[in-house]
């Protein structure tokens, strides 16, 4: 005899729930990246070097490890310190954390729905019936009883299609999207204040020459004013003298100001109030410039950056959930059960005589929901192709930054070196214009050109020491910041 239509379904549900498939698509992790360098920017060789701080040469290492505590390269104790306290106290750093507990639980729970549910319960009522019209429920002697009873139940949906493991695929896709999300906190935060520091660094460099060239302009305008006391000088020349020094000494407010705010944001970062501003103070000659700078193969980098992986995870999330959406799609199963005792009087329950138990199985199967599940399949699908693109993207920027920073390195290098020229040049220049002054073979306009030229060639010869710092800074955090290498209970 052969088997009817139901029993060959019912056949295939079990046979696929024995085998352990799922439905849906199983997810296969995207190709790395073919290519072998980012282009026309510098992944070998050497930078250029320059004469003082910041001005050491720099060797591009392709594939060179990066350490885990990569800040520790500039040799900065305070830096490491600083650094430290932030990972500490920050309150990202708490939230990321937070986060991460919370999705792992969340799995926890997502996992349970797989096994059986079991649950127990009591009641106890007082009951009155009608003897004159009904047969009497019970052999109560009266028509008013009591009645009690004590009940354990079970219910089980058998993961058939694998909607269930789906899920907990997704599930566990999330707590891994959720640990790179809290990686890619530590590997910021950890940048924000390296960066940050060097700006402090910047910004007192930058306040201390345009303090020297105001020291420098103060001696000259009183040179002027004794001249024109003794008639060698007028106010065509004074005034103009006074103005120079007028408008470098405007110029330090603003620098000051950004010192303030750039404080500020560095407390901020060690997670404290502006009236907890830490006692360390930076300045550019405190830190050393690593020598060897590593260089990551775009196949390797996605290995590498936070934001890469955790947008895997979320492409993996959501080819689980159309599993999940097609599951729902077919029939569900369920399988119940109950056993317990009921009776008159409590002391009786689960005596012989008062037990009670049934077992049961349903199917069912959506016949019309206005479409409902197609559409919610067909989301998911979409879903999914946003997600490709989403993690396509992530991948572009992480090869960009990469790409830009090693120009950055290059370029500004070679900026330093011109700068540092240039202010050899114009202080020079300006020393050698202020003898001539001195001496009456040199106007006084002469004079102060050169002195601007002098002022304008300090701030940017700090700015240029700066930026090489800052690309340093910025090319371990664009390789990853070198996560891999800290214990792996540091992100769990």
């Amino acid at each position: 005899m052969g088997l009817s239509s139901s029993q060959r379904a019912i056949a295939a549900a079990l046979l696929v729930a024995l085998c352990g498939c799922a439905v849906g698509p199983n997810f296969h992790r995207p190709a790395p990246p073919t290519a072998n360098d980012y282009g026309n920017a510098p992944s070998a060789g050497s930078t250029a070097a320059a004469a003082g701080t910041g001005g050491e040469v720099q060797r591009f290492i392709a594939d060179r490890d990066i350490p885990g505590q990569w800040w520790t390269l500039f040799r900065s104790g305070k830096l490491s310190d600083l650094v430290a306290q932030a990972l500490k106290g920050n309150p990202n750093m708490d939230a990321a954390q937070a986060a991460l507990r919370q999705a792992q639980l969340l799995y926890k729970a997502q996992r349970a729905s797989l096994w059986p549910s079991v649950g127990g319960s009591f009641s106890a009522g007082r009951s009155e019936f009608p003897s004159v019209t009904l047969t009497p429920p019970t052999n109560a002697p009266s028509n008013t009883y009591n009645l009690f009873t004590a009940q354990l139940s079970l219910s089980y949906m058998p993961d058939v299609f694998g909607g269930g493991r789906r899920g907990l695929e997704a599930a566990r896709a999330q707590v891994e999207a959720t640990r790179y999300q809290l990686i890619a906190t530590y590997v910021t935060l950890s940048s924000n204040v390296v960066t940050t520091a060097v700006e402090e660094a910047s910004l007192r460099g930058q306040i201390a020459a345009t303090e020297r060239v105001l020291a420098l302009q103060h001696q000259l305008t009183e040179t002027v004013q004794q001249q024109q006391k003794i008639g060698t000088a007028s106010n065509i020349d004074l005034l103009p003298q006074q103005a120079a020094e007028a408008q470098t000494a405007a110029s330090l407010a603003p620098l000051e100001k950004q010192l303030g705010q750039t404080r500020d944001a560095l407390t901020a970062l060690l997670g404290r109030l502006p009236a907890a501003e830490p006692t360390e103070t930076f300045r550019l000659e405190e830190l050393t410039l690593p020598a060897e700078l590593p260089v990551s193969l775009p196949s390797k980098l996605i290995e590498q950056r936070p934001d890469v992986r955790q947008a895997e995870e979320n492409l993996h999330a959501a080819s689980a959930e159309v599993g999940v959406a097609l599951a729902d799609m077919l029939p569900q199963f369920d399988i119940t059960a109950d056993t317990g005792s009921t009776a008159l009087v409590i002391r009786r329950l689960f005596s012989p005589y008062t037990g009670f138990w049934d077992v049961g199985a349903s199917l069912t199967q959506t016949l019309f929901d206005a479409g409902a599940l197609i559409y919610k399949k067909k989301a998911a699908d979409a879903a999914l192709d946003q997600a490709g693109a989403q993690y396509r993207a992530t991948v572009i920027l992480a090869c960009q930054n990469v790409a830009d920073t090693l120009r950055a390195l290059r370029a500004d290098a070679d900026a330093l070196k011109a700068s540092a020229a240039a202010d050899r040049a114009a202080k020079a220049s300006f020393e050698l214009a202020r003898r001539q002054y001195q001496l009456g073979t040199l106007s006084l306009v002469a004079l102060i050109n050169a002195e601007q030229t002098y002022q304008n060639a300090e701030l940017a010869l700090v700015q240029a020491q700066a930026n090489r710092y800052a690309d340093t800074a910025g090319l371990f955090q664009a390789l990853g910041g070198g996560w891999w290498n800290l214990p792996e209970a540091t992100f769990k």
